[in-house]
């Protein structure tokens, strides 16, 4: 830990702290309610340097709210101490580059920055809890996105080099299925430590990706498994739904996160989705745009509960041949079902109201 400014401390006063979250350090920030420094430290990214993070900003006054960069990633387990600890957190979006051109970049800079934006409350969102089911599905859906996405790319790569292959393997292999190709390629007999010519290198290379295929198909189910059990006992009332798979709860699941009451209303949830109308509207012209902002991965889950609606779904069917009659286009109905959908699913993923 490394000292920078300090002030005397004044347990009566009331203060803000903002955090500027590195990979190894983190720089806090303390202000008082006034906006005065009262002081800024460093301290590692460590369980034993949250603590004494936690006590430096309590010992300095009442804490009422803490600004902290990066909470879904360099953040988030300080956040999470924080949480733990009872303190206030939000959420605060890191300085823009024309801020930065004309105040400087430092990280005590920064962490003022943070601390600034949390009394003045231009940071109010609470940033996502990363200590439940969600986040486990979190790890899993992403190690499986990255199976899937590397599988896709060795399929490619596995028929490129078939077309270019001579044409005594390329001819066994032309007619096959993927499944079948896969498997053949595989049980190609082994090269020597030194191929000695063209066709048993290309008989090793094919192989090499063939198993690597094979082994990432394999992967991609185990993780798909584990991910439908988890989904299934955190949120089975998402499943139940007509057009929700696994994939798609698991994605909306994680967009919203473990702490899901820090989504007050199914509008902050279609923002957060961008699936809400904006106003542009100007003088007589009253229209409103699309929303190109949000999580863009849960965007696409609702795309595709909407087009998974839209090929099996009477009551949806029904609902887009009635706009259609009113003059709405296909790709404006499926924006409004997108939306009704988000209303639909706020519902369900909003915590039981308590009396």
């Amino acid at each position: 830990m490394s000292s920078m400014t300090d002030n005397p401390p004044d347990v009566s006063t009331t203060v803000f702290v903002g955090v500027d979250t590195h990979k190894n350090t983190n720089h806090a920030a303390i202000i008082d309610h006034l906006g005065r420094e009262v002081g800024d430290r460093e301290f590692p990214t460590t369980a034993a340097g949250h603590v004494d993070l936690i006590a430096w900003i309590t010992a300095a006054g009442k804490v009422e709210r803490i600004g902290v960069e990066g909470t879904g990633s360099y953040g988030s387990t300080l956040a999470t101490a924080l949480r733990l600890s009872g303190l206030e957190v939000v959420d605060v979006d890191r300085p823009d580059r024309r801020s930065r051109r004309f105040h400087g970049k430092s990280d005590p800079l920064d962490a003022h920055s943070a601390a600034r934006a949390a009394l003045t409350g231009k940071a109010t969102t609470t940033p996502k809890a990363h200590d439940g089911n969600v986040e486990a599905i979190r790890f899993l859906h992403n190690a499986r996105h990255s199976a899937v996405k590397a599988r896709a790319e060795a399929v490619t790569q596995l028929k490129s080099m078939i077309v270019n292959a001579p044409e005594g393997i390329r001819a066994e292999l032309r007619q096959l299925t993927d499944a079948h190709l896969f498997a053949a390629c595989a049980a190609l007999p082994h090269a020597p430590r030194r191929p000695v010519d063209l066709d048993s290198a290309v008989g090793a290379a094919l192989r090499s990706v063939s198993r690597r295929i094979l082994d990432l198909t394999a992967e991609e189910r185990i993780l798909a498994k584990q991910i439908e059990a988890l989904v299934t006992a955190h949120a089975p009332q998402l499943l139940a739904r007509f057009g929700i798979g696994t994939s798609t709860a698991a994605q909306l699941l994680i967009t919203v996160g473990d702490n899901p009451e820090r989504i007050t209303s199914e509008a902050s949830f279609a923002h957060l989705c961008g699936v809400a109308p904006i106003q542009a509207s100007s003088g007589r012209t009253q229209r409103h745009r699309l929303d190109r902002g949000g999580d863009r991965q849960a965007n696409r889950a609702l795309y595709t509960i909407a087009i998974t609606r839209l090929r099996g779904d009477e009551r949806t069917q029904q609902y887009r041949d009635r706009r259609l009659t009113e003059g709405k286009t296909p790709r404006e109905i499926t924006r409004c079902l997108k939306r009704a959908i988000a209303r639909e699913i706020y519902g369900l993923l909003k915590p039981p109201q308590t009396t």
